[in-house]
């Protein structure tokens, strides 16, 4: 019930011009009156982003008592451990090594290296064996996104 509320406030959040870019990923409720709220954006989010959603919301949440008078709020983006859930975060990611895991339970593995309308392209090495030498060959998978179970973005150093 709560988590409807605050989608319904963010998305008029949503429609003003400094915030047009952002997006809901996700909103959890917690049985110790904590309210974990998700968010993302084409651009990136910042900490003020945050900040300012966070004290938009908190108004609400006060004026209203939705949630009573001693509730923890945390507004933050998803971090890259988390997976991502919409069509929308993939596009940022263009470049970066991801993990797919796929409905039927294969993993892929590889480069994203683009995002169209129904599914995304990996690159792939695979290493195949000519003769006495092994040679390493760039393969590309296209994934519909309907097969898609979880896309994680891996994370080098």
């Amino acid at each position: 019930m709560i988590e409807s509320k605050i989608e319904s406030l963010l998305e008029a959040k949503f429609q003003e011009e400094e915030f047009t870019d952002c997006f809901l990923i996700e909103v959890k409720s917690h049985a110790n009156n904590k309210l974990d709220v998700f968010i993302d954006s084409d651009t990136g989010v910042t900490f003020e982003k945050c900040q300012q959603i966070s004290r938009y919301l908190e108004q609400y949440l006060d004026e209203e008592g939705w949630m009573g008078d001693d509730y923890v709020l945390e507004v933050s983006s998803p971090g890259v451990s988390r997976p991502l859930r919409l069509r929308r975060q993939y596009p940022r990611n263009i470049g970066r090594g991801v993990e797919v895991l796929l409905k039927g339970g294969d993993t892929k593995e590889g480069t994203l290296v683009a995002v169209g309308e129904e599914d995304i392209t990996l690159e792939e090495k695979i290493r195949i064996k000519e003769g006495k030498r092994k040679k390493v060959q760039l393969l590309q998978t296209r994934i519909l996104f309907e097969d898609i179970k979880k896309t994680v973005v891996k994370i080098s150093f």
